[in-house]
């Protein structure tokens, strides 16, 4: 679910592999260079990348995107919400007008060829960047949910929401010394915003943060580096309407931030658009 201004055309969308692929090597380098302090407190508790973490954040954001922490149900939905991107369907919210939709369905094609969606390809290349349906309508949402019933379709959603979202996240947040609170913080925020150069990038609000305060890895005191960088979240979302209702910042992630629960340890309650979640 990558940011992007409504029916803008991205210039970068053919080289958004080789972007992510810089993103995750520069990450990568800031991880080596932690202070050996931190490093203790870091291997003393999950990240978020263990099984049972990310198995909550998982939950945490199908509350916000779907209203629902049964998370696997996803895989076949799909719906235009009126953002501006076009179709958004998946589990993390794949957009047929910001590119992540079509690199799932080309690697869905190149694991098998053939499938329902493959079809579909040359409209999702011609709608990228826009909020059309041009060469999608009126079948393409019954395929998309006959194609989320076969596991190598709902594989191919794991390992891209993985590769674009969730890896590069809990990479960076690792390397500035968050722990599990914050790794999901970066999450949620690149799941939203998409790491571009805009304003409302996570790269701009992790800066935007940073000029507020330091994170763990730079000496810094890590409740307030987060608030630091919900406060900027917020903001970010103020800037486009459609991500306006700021509750799954002020009443989820802001709640367990002021509880002190940095390591998102059950039992876990919180709200999304006034609707109230539970883990036990």
């Amino acid at each position: 679910m990558v940011h992007k201004s409504p029916g803008a055309q991205d210039p970068t969308a053919a080289s958004r592999r080789t972007v992510l692929a810089l993103f995750a090597a520069l990450t990568a380098a800031p991880l080596l260079a932690t202070p050996a302090s931190a490093a203790p407190r870091l291997l003393a508790v999950p990240g978020l990348d263990d099984p049972a973490k990310k198995e909550i954040a998982m939950k945490l954001v199908s509350s916000a995107e779907n209203s629902s922490l049964d998370w696997k149900a996803q895989y076949k939905y799909i719906e235009d919400i009126g953002d501006g991107r076009g179709y958004t369907a998946g589990i993390i919210g794949f957009c047929s007008g910001t590119g992540d939709m079509l690199d799932l369905v080309e690697l869905y094609a190149a694991r098998k060829p053939g499938n329902v969606l493959a079809k579909y390809l040359p409209a999702l290349r011609e709608v990228d960047g826009t909020d059309s349906h041009q060469g999608l309508d009126p079948n393409y949402p019954r395929d998309w949910r006959k194609a989320a019933q076969d596991t190598a379709f709902q594989q191919a959603q794991n390992d891209e929401r993985d590769r674009v979202y969730f890896d590069p996240a809990v990479r960076r947040a690792k390397a500035d010394g968050l722990r599990v609170l914050g790794q999901f913080a970066y999450y949620d925020a690149i799941v939203m915003h998409g790491d571009g150069g805009d304003s409302a990038s996570f790269g701009s609000i992790r800066r935007r943060a940073l000029s507020r305060a330091k994170p763990p890895a730079q000496g810094g005191d890590e409740t307030a580096y987060l608030h630091a960088f919900l406060d900027a979240r917020v903001w970010a979302m103020k800037q486009e309407e459609a991500h306006s209702d700021t509750s799954r910042v002020d009443t989820a992630q802001r709640v367990f931030l002021r509880k002190g629960n940095l390591d998102l340890q059950p039992p876990l309650d919180w709200k999304v658009y006034g609707d109230s979640f539970h883990i036990g």
